[in-house]
């Protein structure tokens, strides 16, 4: 029984003791949270995504968004590095910095910027993920081929073909004179958009395949191409005999060159030329290509010809006459 009240009355003791001390000691029951600063949860690139932004005729800009993951406590002072760098040069083209701020909720969060290249070759676009000025993660991504992203007035859905059976340009003889030949220019153009395609010229220029002298150049309208549909363009030159010839024609709208495409003509019996064969020396007659009021003298005209001496003005009779001229001069003198 002794045992047991001396067991109690150490017990409280013990309280009266523990509760002493928490009133007169300050911050021996202060709350947990308060020792220290926390530890900011970690953060990370979870991952990049790069799409093509508005083009230009020079440059070119890619949307760039970044996935950033976070777990565990907050994290203040986020922020985000674009580069892109030149692939095949390695130089840096431009940076954009973006702020995030703090983060606090478990997940994802997107940033997202966009950077301007010039519309030319390929990039590595870098980014970069900081957290209170350190560098805590990073990711690469490439692109490639960044010309073939077009501004407004270059984008088409209309082109020449690209079939054998029926080929972007050909042509037809239609007069075939003693020095030249007329033929009917043939171009076919589809659409292969949605939208009817409007205001589309197509030039055609005839191109001497030696000398690469132009011999007829014309452009005609080429109407509205319906969508899904295909059209042929019709125009008619006339050029010298005995020649090749490549067929440039040229799609144009509102002045601006969308589409090419080459075809061959054979002329000249003796040689014939390809859209993909190199070109050989032959006589080639400048003349043929003159304007009909250019002045050019025919081909059969015999040109002048002259004599030169070591004495201009003095010919052989000249010279005898003075002679005869001097003896006489001479021999009346002596008498």
């Amino acid at each position: 029984m002794e045992k047991n009240a001396l067991l109690a009355g150490g017990a409280v003791v013990v309280v009266v003791a523990a509760v002493a001390t928490a009133l007169l000691v300050p911050g021996v029951l202060a709350d947990p949270t308060d020792e220290g600063p926390v530890r900011p949860g970690p953060v990370d690139v979870a991952d990049v995504s790069i799409a093509a932004g508005p083009a230009t005729g020079e440059t070119v800009t890619l949307a760039v968004e970044t996935r950033i993951d976070h777990r565990g406590n907050p994290t203040n002072n986020v922020s985000v590095l674009v580069r892109a760098v030149d692939a095949e040069s390695g130089l840096l083209t431009t940076t954009e910095r973006i702020p995030v701020g703090n983060v606090s909720r478990d997940g994802e969060v997107t940033a997202e910027t966009n950077v301007t290249v010039p519309r030319e070759g390929g990039y590595d676009v870098e980014v970069v993920l900081y957290r209170d000025a350190e560098r805590v993660d990073e990711r690469r991504k490439s692109v490639r081929g960044v010309s073939a992203i077009k501004p407004p007035y270059l984008q088409s859905t209309t082109s020449f073909t690209e079939s054998e059976a029926l080929p972007p340009v050909s042509f037809s003889i239609t007069d075939a004179g003693e020095d030249r030949t007329t033929m009917d220019l043939m171009a076919t153009l589809t659409n292969t958009g949605d939208d009817p395609a409007e205001n589309l010229e197509v030039t055609f220029v005839l191109r001497q395949a030696e000398s690469n002298i132009v011999a007829s150049r014309t452009t005609v309208d080429a109407g509205a191409i319906q969508a899904g549909r295909t059209e042929t363009v019709e125009a008619s030159a006339t050029v010298p005999n005995d020649y090749n010839y490549y067929i440039d024609a040229v799609l144009l709208r509102d002045g601006v060159v969308i589409d090419t495409a080459r075809g061959a003509a054979n002329l000249n019996p003796t040689r014939t030329i390809s859209v993909n064969q190199s070109t050989e020396d032959v006589e080639l007659r400048v003349e043929d290509f003159e304007d009909d009021d250019g002045g050019a003298r025919p081909t059969n005209q015999p040109e002048a010809t002259y004599t030169e001496t070591s004495q201009p003005g003095f010919g052989a009779l000249a010279a005898l006459v003075a002679l005869v001229a001097s003896a006489l001069v001479a021999r009346r003198w002596t008498k």
